[in-house]
């Protein structure tokens, strides 16, 4: 008996056994007709008809994600949601249905009070007052009670090689990925590490840390007031390196399936090098073009493919062009644990020679094996 069974068995005695205790009526016209009590769970009905209580953790991308006592965490794209009855206050954000003089889309709008979704419509009921939107509109909903982590999630991979014999080595890369997201905004943090070491020698020894807050103005449009990075990889000649600017971001396709995102924006580097050829700058600063894109997708149900690709064109003396690539396939084994392949590759155009004069190589590349716990 496989999971979904599982969830139908479950979803249909939970229904039998509420109607029993409404009304025979009720149990005459099945499942479509039962009415969820007045109690402290959040109700959703499938498609099929079946009522599931629990506990609206989320919804972003038109992805529910519930979390119910006997079946744990799951995750319903909308499309497969009929209604939704929810207990507590939420914050809902919806588009508004009409436009601005010019025909652009207005600002969506965030509002508080007790959660209703039907086949068509969203229901907000605030201080006595009802709004009504579109479901069409309805962007994200979170829980507005004081539940502060509710609004994050969490995950830590991490890969380990330890050889010994007729080779000495040492590999271990980690990365850990932390995210805020409220109906109106997102903030994430991002940590990627790779140190090998071979021979008791290093041979391997990087860190970039990458932070951003966006604020979502429309459906499509986004802000990102601040985003920072720091990178230092000793063997590329970069004992540290400063990223810090604003940006716009524009959602090309966001949905339960797939996510694409693309942001431009404007920032300041300073780079700090391990050496420098005599007479050169240890230190140097540039004005940055920073550019990137993030696609992520569902493959299947438990399988995830995702790009993440960002360069900032710079000075002569900072490289010219920089560039990080990761690339990764996630494959879900448990509710909480994932297998992930990795491909990282970053670029400096025009690298700095160190006093030696060894000039380090423009491309550096991993490819990683890794075990992640998520929350």
């Amino acid at each position: 008996m496989n999971f979904l069974h599982i969830l139908k068995i479950s979803a249909l005695l939970a229904c039998s056994l509420a109607i029993m205790g409404n009304s025979v009526n009720a149990a005459e016209q099945g499942c479509d007709a039962f009415v969820p009590p007045p109690d402290e769970f959040d109700w959703i009905q499938l498609n099929s008809g079946e009522w599931l209580k629990g506990e609206l953790k989320a919804l972003y991308n038109q992805q529910l994600e519930f979390d119910s006592d006997q079946l744990d965490d799951m995750s319903f794209d909308m499309e497969d949601i009929k209604r939704v009855r929810g207990h507590g206050i939420k914050g809902v954000r919806v588009q508004r249905a009409d436009r601005l003089a010019d025909g652009e889309e207005a600002e969506p709008v965030t509002l508080y009070g007790e959660l209703a979704i039907t086949k068509d419509k969203v229901i907000v009921t605030s201080s006595g007052a009802r709004h009504e939107f579109d479901r069409s509109g309805l962007i994200a909903v979170v829980s507005a009670e004081g539940k502060e982590l509710q609004h994050w999630s969490a995950k830590i991979s991490i890969g380990l090689n330890y050889t010994r014999g007729n080779t000495n080595e040492d590999d271990f890369s980690t990365t850990v990925n932390l995210s805020r997201r409220t109906s109106a905004t997102r903030f994430v943090f991002n940590y990627l590490a790779n140190y090998s070491r071979t021979g008791g020698t290093d041979t391997v020894d990087n860190n970039r840390l990458n932070i951003y807050l966006d604020i979502f103005k429309t459906r499509k449009y986004f802000w990102r007031p601040v985003f920072g990075e720091y990178f230092r990889d000793p063997f590329q000649n970069i004992e540290g390196r400063y990223t810090a600017g604003t940006a716009i971001g524009y959602h090309f396709i966001s949905n339960a399936k797939t996510e694409w995102d693309v942001t431009a924006g404007l920032a300041y580097q300073g780079t700090e090098f391990v050496s420098v050829l005599p007479g050169e700058d240890l230190n140097t600063s540039t004005p940055a073009l920073s550019i990137g894109t993030l696609y992520d997708t569902n493959i299947t149900k438990t399988v995830e493919f995702s790009i993440l690709y960002a360069f900032n064109i710079v000075n002569e003396e900072s490289g010219s062009y920089t560039h990080h690539s990761v690339t990764t396939l996630q494959t879900e084994l448990t509710s909480w644990l994932d297998f992930d392949i990795s491909f990282v590759w970053d670029r400096v155009q025009n690298p700095t020679a160190s006093v030696d004069g060894s000039l380090p190589d423009s491309d550096d590349y991993w490819l990683t094996f890794s075990l992640g716990v998520d929350y």
